[in-house]
């Protein structure tokens, strides 16, 4: 069967962005309408929308939403007002980087478009946003079938955290390799790591796969070590919010831990991304803001305290797996190997001359 996956994370709908309510899953199906700006960076800042290429493709519907409530009769008046407004939506979260691609690219249209009048700029930004939401699906789609080439059949595939279709605007790009895999007739075999302190593995993950009827195992993160061990563990596949030049990735914290694990037992370990979500500004993963949440995610579980009063909790919500520990990295574009210092540059040079 087919795996294209029926999951709509973020759409433009009747003139707003349209998204699951990812914090009411697995137990609730959801959907929340952004009808400003404003409300979309709210939605991207408590994660009901999450996952580095959903947040560009909302981001992009946001600054469209922002545009139309922008009254002003010349255009600087209006990329004033418009500049202000993608300033506090870049501010929703630091470790993205398809969050400031996004709003750049939006920018940068606006600025292209400074001849014409404010209606039509707001209405090619409108479309922008629609190809935007488009380019993120066929990218993953185009990633999954570089990527299902490195899984073979009868595979034992742990990821981490949810890479999935419910992390972009479509098919996803770790669950989209898997997707793929499972698309050319492999037979494949999900271990998700539950993904402390958001369960982002346990509540998302696990029900997306579940509803595409692809076999998965849900485990702690503390099992995953054990699994390796047994011999159960095959290939690690995740997904990343940030890439440096020199191919240090950033992806939900714990994601170094299983890197190690991988590179202990001989597994291979690679990283499924589209080409927006290379930062090469960045020398390396040192660089990477890394984004600190709330300590009440760590200490609470579905609202119920689980840690002491007054305990000190450290929360940062991402952590940086260094070059050495990955086998590969799978993007849109073609799969890069070490060094990647010139395979990230060769591909990213050749999606600037598309």
């Amino acid at each position: 069967m087919s795996k294209e996956s029926q999951i709509k994370t973020v759409e433009y709908v009747d003139g707003a962005a349209r998204m699951i309510d990812q914090t009411r899953l697995p137990t609730e199906k959801v959907f929340v309408d952004c009808r400003s700006i404003e409300e979309v960076g709210n939605a991207i800042k408590t994660m009901i929308i999450r996952g580095a290429p959903a947040i560009g493709v909302a981001a992009a519907i946001g600054v469209s939403l922002g545009a139309n409530a922008i009254e002003a009769e010349d255009f600087d008046s209006f990329y004033a007002q418009l500049e202000k407004k993608c300033d506090a939506l870049g501010r929703s979260r630091p470790t993205a980087v398809n969050l400031a691609w996004s709003i750049d690219r939006m920018k940068r249209v606006a600025r292209d478009c400074k001849s014409q009048s404010i209606r039509q700029i707001k209405n090619r930004l409108q479309e922008e946003a629609q190809t935007i939401l488009q380019q993120d699906i066929a990218a993953n789609q185009s990633m999954g079938s570089f990527g299902q080439t490195l899984i073979e059949d009868g595979s034992n595939v742990m990821t981490h955290c949810n890479a999935g279709a419910l992390a972009t605007a479509g098919f996803g790009t770790a669950l989209g390799v898997i997707r793929a895999a499972v698309n050319a007739g492999k037979k494949i075999n999900v271990l998700a790591n539950e993904t402390r302190p958001f369960l982002q593995g346990a509540r998302l993950t696990a029900w997306e796969l579940m509803e595409d009827h692809i076999p998965v195992k849900l485990i702690t993160d503390s099992m995953a070590g054990y699994f390796m061990q047994k011999k159960e563990v095959d290939v690690v596949v995740v997904g990343a919010d940030r890439i440096a030049a020199n191919g240090d990735v950033a992806n939900k914290i714990g994601t170094y831990m299983v890197a190690i694990l991988a590179k202990n037992h001989n597994i291979p370990f690679y990283v499924a991304a589209p080409i927006s979500t290379l930062d090469l500004s960045l020398a390396s993963g040192a660089e990477i803001p890394i984004e600190e949440r709330s300590a009440d995610e760590v200490a609470e579980i579905n609202n119920k305290r689980v840690a002491p009063l007054g305990a000190v909790i450290a929360h940062p919500a991402f952590d940086v797996t260094p070059n050495e520990l990955i086998t590969a990295i799978i993007t849109d574009k073609g799969i890069a190997k070490p060094p990647y210092t010139e395979s990230l540059k060769q591909l990213a040079g050749e999606t600037a001359k598309v």
